[in-house]
């Protein structure tokens, strides 16, 4: 399938591998310049590759530091927020007149997310830049019934970002 071979092209190019959350990435800048953060030292801004295929998903996860997202190829892809406000999704792709898709999305520090490809058959590559740096110290990979507990009412997307796959 095309859709498979574009995907192995890109695993193979930016050398991307699997990620905890689900999806690959690779690293591609990190900061010389340090800053002070509440839990040490971390680089001032890093920045990756990320590349989700619809046969997976980003689990529900959060870090301590601001994220902007940014749209390169492939499907529109949904950033599915949990907070007081409940579940909120951030259409990210090729701007559409149907939805309100944006090439760039903002997910604040501290906020619970996870991400899915909208499209079967496809995947979406996107670049992410955190700031201050990430650091795996600052990530914090959910359980299902733990959110399920807090989030009763956002079951569904909260089991539907627990499966993932991973194929290449």
């Amino acid at each position: 399938m095309e859709v498979d071979k574009r995907i192995a092209f890109l695993v193979e190019k930016l050398n991307l591998i699997p990620h905890p959350e689900g999806g690959f990435y690779s690293e591609t800048y990190r900061s010389e310049t340090s800053i002070g953060t509440e839990t040490g030292e971390r680089n001032l801004s890093t920045a990756i590759y990320f590349l989700l295929t619809s046969d997976n998903v980003s689990k529900f996860h959060r870090i301590k530091s601001d994220e902007l997202w940014f749209f390169h190829e492939g499907s529109n892809l949904t950033i599915h927020t949990l907070s007081e406000h409940g579940h909120q999704k951030l259409s990210l792709g090729f701007p559409s007149p149907k939805r309100h898709t944006a090439p760039q999305h903002l997910v604040m520090a501290n906020t619970i997310f996870g991400s899915s490809v909208d499209e079967p058959r496809s995947y979406a590559l996107v670049s992410c830049v955190v700031s201050p740096g990430f650091d795996f110290e600052d990530f914090e990979l959910f359980e299902a019934k733990d959110l399920i507990r807090q989030f009763p009412e956002s079951s569904e997307i909260i089991n539907r970002l627990r499966l993932s796959h991973i194929d290449v």
